[in-house]
């Protein structure tokens, strides 16, 4: 695993600069699938959770994938032992919605916030989110929200919300949450020849009211080249 400490100290420092609240929601995304997107936003949430006082949560937006718990769970020696899971909402608000709707033995909807679960990781003051898909049944989809609520909630509760976002490539869900974040930080991988995506993923972000205000270059070799620059204008 490369230590990416001192790209997440310095992405930290930058992002400080326009801080307006205790709390910051930012949503890592990439263009691309493969660019490193995931692993960039663990990496900052670890970072983070390292320097918090009310905590730091960690939300994967592809839902069905379950990448970061995944992640964290196999290596718990890096990252601490995952604890015992509690409900990720304190008033039932959630930022997806399931169609069509389960019922309880009385009748009522099961309510979306059933579905996702928040796992503390480690010592530090940090939770990664595991969505239930075992509870699915079959002709149930899910969708991301177009709304500020969970957000708007979860901010009591912490200094860091990262939000990891599944490709552009792969998804429009970024574009459903883009708006209701601080920062919209985008990912670009080292190995990377043609920004002509990254570009049409900023103007994307852009057009439903996100701030891009930052860009990390992912397994890059050197300092990232001047062009790349341009995707913040």
């Amino acid at each position: 695993m490369v230590d990416l400490s001192k790209e997440m100290a310095e992405l930290a420092e930058g992002l400080k600069a326009g801080a307006t609240s205790h709390c910051r929601v930012l949503q890592f995304v990439s263009a691309l699938a493969g660019e490193g997107t995931s692993t960039v936003a663990r990496e900052f949430a670890r970072y983070m959770s390292e320097r918090s006082q009310l905590g730091v949560w960690l939300i994967e937006l592809d839902l069905l994938r379950g990448a970061q718990f995944a992640s964290l769970k196999a290596e718990q020696t890096r990252y601490g032992v995952l604890g015992t899971p509690t409900r990720a909402s304190v008033d039932g608000s959630m930022f997806f919605d399931l169609s069509p709707k389960l019922t309880n033995s009385n009748g009522q909807p099961w309510p979306n916030a059933g579905y996702l679960d928040a796992y503390p990781v480690g010592q530090a003051r940090w939770w990664v989110t595991r969505f239930r898909r075992e509870a699915l049944r079959p002709g149930q989809s899910v969708r991301i929200l177009s709304s500020p609520d969970y957000w708007r909630m979860l901010r009591q509760y912490s200094d860091w919300i990262i939000i990891d976002a599944p490709s552009a490539q792969r998804s429009r869900a970024a574009l459903a949450t883009a708006a209701y974040v601080d920062d919209n930080v985008m990912v670009v991988s080292g190995d990377s020849e043609d920004i002509s995506s990254a570009v049409a993923l900023r103007d994307g972000l852009k057009s439903v009211g996100g701030r891009c205000a930052g860009l990390v270059f992912n397994r890059a070799p050197k300092e990232a080249p001047p062009f790349l620059q341009t995707l913040l204008r």
